[in-house]
């Protein structure tokens, strides 16, 4: 949904195992950086990149999302409560240039409009739903 490819700089913040930055790496060629509070789970997220043979295209950072420099990105990839995205929303738009894109999934951003919705049911049959914005430059609400 984020159109990823090579050229990105993908993060993901609260990237647990870290299989979104991973995927970003192995399945489109792209750079990515995941950050997480757990040290543990970004040492498991090491360790999988480096069982997926990325490890040179990925970083793995602990720390507190809401201090994130998250600048070079050019996709943001969220799966934090309502209330994060929320909290994260200013940060995210003085930080990243106009056209990069975020994507969250089943929360979105107070009363900032998704640019894109797409609900699905995964493997399980539970209902999904992602939702994309793409920074204008714009300060919003």
């Amino acid at each position: 949904m984020a159109g990823v490819g090579p050229r990105d700089v993908v993060y993901d913040l609260g990237c647990g195992d870290g299989r979104i930055v991973i995927a970003a790496a192995r399945q489109f060629g792209a750079r990515g950086v995941g950050i997480d509070l757990d040290p543990n789970l970004i040492r498991s997220a090491r360790e999988a990149a480096a069982r997926e043979g990325v490890s040179e295209r990925v970083e793995f950072r602990v720390g507190n999302v809401l201090e994130a420099d998250v600048s070079e990105a050019s996709v943001v990839a969220l799966y934090l409560s309502a209330a994060s995205n929320v909290r994260l929303k200013p940060q995210l738009i003085r930080q990243l240039a106009p056209g990069s894109r975020i994507v969250a999934h089943n929360f979105g951003m107070g009363d900032w409009e998704p640019d894109a919705v797409e609900t699905f049911r995964d493997g399980t049959g539970a209902s999904r739903t992602i939702y994309r914005w793409t920074v204008d430059g714009r300060v919003k609400r």
